[in-house]
């Protein structure tokens, strides 16, 4: 038996840190956008802190705000803090201001949302709700905003036993939160298509687009310093007596002097003084110093050794005394008018006219932020939380001017398009970024049992809403809010039907989304919300797939619950004698027959496999440490597939990709060559870079054990040569890597400190180290 591992403490050292990342960047980020965005995240981490300081949040518990309902969204922040403020309360929104003010005050209602709650319970409100149900004109933005639909549905078809017991659990709460939607004059119609984000997120994009230092300075000196630069020497020329000034040129090299500088030839400065010349000069003087109340951005024009801040200085002078200049000064004048000439041509000359042409034609090209200006211009005139059924409407140019990729790349996040083609533009690019958008899928494959189109519009409203819930840290091996304990979800549970139909659906969309997975992003884990979506699509299609999340080693409780154990043995199945588990000896005879159960927290939890990812981590039975538990979790992966096995034993997947495999292979190699290759100096990202890099080697490592033996060794020879293909060094610090799997691809194995072939050389690649990893060194 494993020995009981106390529950890690969670204290306020990361709070903190957040907390002062955010002040930092509110205060010292040039983007006023981005200041504004911390400065919000600071509120949001002193609430996080205050409420831990106070009792008042559990941080860990499935109900961290004093008084709440597991049920209820909550605001959370990163790392998965609860700020103890609730997603559907806070301050009033303008339509329900509008909505208040036209309302009696009904007795007994106590608060503007309990006067509000009773409305809509009240005769006129139920027809509103009626109707909204009808057309679909409503959205539900958080999950309670679907409540009172649910009870106005209920009402409408007898089912009024159920609605009253939905009002008595929603009662304690109606004082503080909207169980109403927000209207909408548009109705609410799911489709087949998603996007990555509605048009109103776009257009707040592209209106924090900020034009870049460099860019403004350059416009700045282009449009500003430079016409009166240009006068500044004007002004001088006309004092020349002789030829203009220049440096001498001798087949097309400059004629230097004994000190290297260029000879200056020509007549000189400050000879005579045309009418008007003082008058003129004192007016550019006057206008440069309008200018640059205005303009700050360039510090060029204030610079001491700059030509034009020299030549500034020496109006200054002549304009007060011209007696005062020295023979000196009259030779810097003389110089810089001489390096202008050769440089850009004289006043008047084709050769200035057409530099300065030139960059007046730059100066006049809009800006980035000006075309994201225009961009969000056009958006605005669209449905703000829908998408885009195209992108001719944004992309044309904008006074002759093309769109830039980049801004047609945010524009396009809002794109509809079905799942692969939104993968295969790169618009979705992880599979974080997929879990966000599969809810617009399976919400509909959900409801594909409710036969009312009513309910089944507002059952994939909920549901989306519902999805984009952020997770709580969560101890005590507890787990998240689940879609079917939402009060209202429960009490239409009766109204689904579980049919063949449907399961079929929820089958197909699983099998579709996990090959889009797998094939997309071999390199990487699933991510644990995509993994959520997985399982609600297996639960639909009648499916119990013991899907494991990746764990957190900073609050690991050092054991697993069964469904750990379950995913093992559907690998040990899957891989037993093939390339992965001989390459992590995997004890798949000992997995088959460990059969324990043991209750912890409430939780059924395997002991035994616990004890065996302990053993095989190396790691001390007593004592915690997040490099500790990072090993142990590892192992469990290992064990596991994380996923894998399960998703091609039950779906069957490794007939359909077995032509993919090689490819899916090669990919992950590539990927985590190109990370071992990078150039990082911070040593948490090297950290990270080896265990993300590990875990592709292992999903590298599954798809290789079920090719053919010939494509197994086309893959090592391409391997080889693309190790070889790179710098020395890398070469030599991942030869064990390499030497590793062509040791075990040859039938061997590997001792038991994870070495193998002569001297040892070859060794086994996992991602966590309890010390310095070994690839890390030198």
């Amino acid at each position: 038996m494993p020995t009981e591992t106390p529950s890690p403490r969670i204290n306020t050292s990361y709070v903190l840190d957040q907390l002062r990342r955010g002040l930092e960047t509110s205060l010292r980020h040039s983007d006023p956008a981005i200041r504004a965005r911390a400065a919000e995240k600071v509120e949001r981490w002193c609430s996080v802190l205050e409420g831990m300081a106070r009792g008042a949040l559990s941080v860990g518990s499935r109900t961290p705000v004093e008084g709440v309902p597991a049920w209820v969204t909550l605001d959370v922040a990163h790392g998965g803090f609860a700020t103890g403020q609730l997603l559907a309360g806070g301050p009033l929104e303008p339509y329900e201001q509008e909505r208040l003010a036209s309302l009696p005050n009904p007795e007994g209602a106590t608060t503007e949302r309990s006067r509000l709650n009773a409305w809509f319970l009240r005769d006129d409100g139920q027809r509103e709700l009626s109707a909204a149900l009808h057309s679909g004109c409503y959205r539900v933005r958080v999950p309670e905003e679907g409540a009172l639909l649910t009870v106005t549905w209920l009402l409408g078809r007898g089912e009024s036993e159920r609605a009253l017991e939905l009002l008595e659990t929603l009662a304690p709460l109606t004082d503080r939160l909207r169980f109403y939607p927000a209207p909408d004059a548009r109705p609410f119609s799911p489709s087949a298509v998603v996007r990555v984000q509605t048009v109103r997120t776009t257009v707040e994009q592209l209106d924090s687009v900020q034009l870049r230092p460099q860019i403004a300075k350059m416009n700045e000196t282009l449009r500003v310093w430079n016409p009166l630069y240009d006068r500044a020497v004007e002004l001088f020329l006309e004092t020349v007596r002789g030829a203009l000034p220049h440096l001498a040129v001798e087949g097309g090299e400059l004629v230097r002097r004994p000190d290297g500088q260029g000879r200056v030839e020509g007549g000189w400065p400050c000879q005579s003084w045309p009418e008007g010349w003082h008058e003129r000069a004192r007016q550019l003087l006057r206008d440069y110093e309008a200018e640059r109340l205005n303009h700050t951005l360039c510090g060029k024009p204030e610079h001491p050794k700059a030509n034009f801040a020299r030549l500034r200085g020496f109006l200054e002078q002549c304009v007060a005394d011209a007696r005062s200049l020295t023979g000196r000064d009259v030779g810097s004048i003389r110089k810089i008018l001489a390096s202008y000439v050769t440089r850009h041509g004289a006043p008047g000359s084709e050769q200035l006219r057409r530099v300065r042409d030139e960059q007046a034609r730059m100066a006049a090209q809009p800006t980035g932020n000006e075309l994201a200006m225009q961009v969000a211009d056009r958006l605005r005139a669209l449905p703000g939380d829908e998408g885009l059924s195209t992108l001719e409407v944004v992309s044309a140019p904008v006074g002759g001017h093309p769109i830039p990729p980049h801004l047609l790349e945010k524009v396009e996040r809002s794109l509809e398009a079905p799942i692969d083609q939104l993968v295969e533009r790169g618009v979705i690019g992880s599979g974080e970024v997929l879990a966000t958008v599969l809810p617009q899928i399976t919400s509909q494959v959900g409801a594909a049992g409710i036969e009312d189109p009513d309910l089944r519009r507002l059952y994939t409203a909920i549901y989306a809403a519902f999805r984009r819930r952020r997770s709580l840290l969560l101890l005590d091996l507890q787990h998240q809010v689940r879609f079917d304990e939402l009060p209202w979800v429960e009490a239409i549970r009766p109204f689904r039907k579980s049919d063949l139909g449907a399961r079929a659906l929820a089958r197909q969309t699983l099998e579709q989304v996990s090959t889009l997975a797998l094939t997309s992003f071999p390199q990487t884990l699933l991510p644990n919300k995509l993994i959520q979506e997985l399982y609600a699509l297996a639960k639909g299609a009648d499916l119990k797939l013991p899907l494991v999340e990746e764990l957190a080693a900073d609050i690991f409780m050092g054991t697993f619950s069964m469904k750990y154990l379950d995913a093992a043995r559907s690998a040990a199945r899957l891989l037993d004698g093939t390339l992965y588990a001989r390459y992590y000896d995997v004890p798949t005879e000992l997995l088959l027959e460990l059969d324990d159960r043991e209750k912890r927290w409430g939780k059924d939890t395997s002991p035994g496999f616990a004890e065996l990812c302990t053993e095989r981590a190396g790691a001390k039975q007593a004592g915690w440490s997040v490099a500790r538990n990072g090993t142990i979790i590892e192992q469990a992966q290992i064990l596991t597939t994380h996923n894998l096995a399960v998703l091609f034993e039950t779906l069957g997947l490794a007939e359909t990709l077995r032509p993919a495999l090689p490819h899916l292979a090669e990919l992950c190699f590539q990927w985590l060559v190109r990370q071992q290759t990078m150039k990082i100096d911070h040593w948490k990202a090297r950290l990270q870079m080896v265990k993300n890099t590990a875990y592709a080697w292992r999903q590298m490592l599954f798809f290789l054990s079920l090719v053919e033996r010939f494509a197994l060794q086309e893959f090592l020879d391409w391997a080889r040569e693309h190790v070889e293909e790179q710098d020395e060094a890398f070469v030599r610090r991942f030869e064990p890597v390499m030497a590793g799997l062509e040791w075990v691809s040859a039938g061997k194995t590997f001792d038991a400190s994870g070495r193998g072939g002569p001297m040892g050389r070859a060794r086994r690649f996992l991602g966590w180290s309890d010390g310095r990893h070994w690839l890390l060194e030198g």
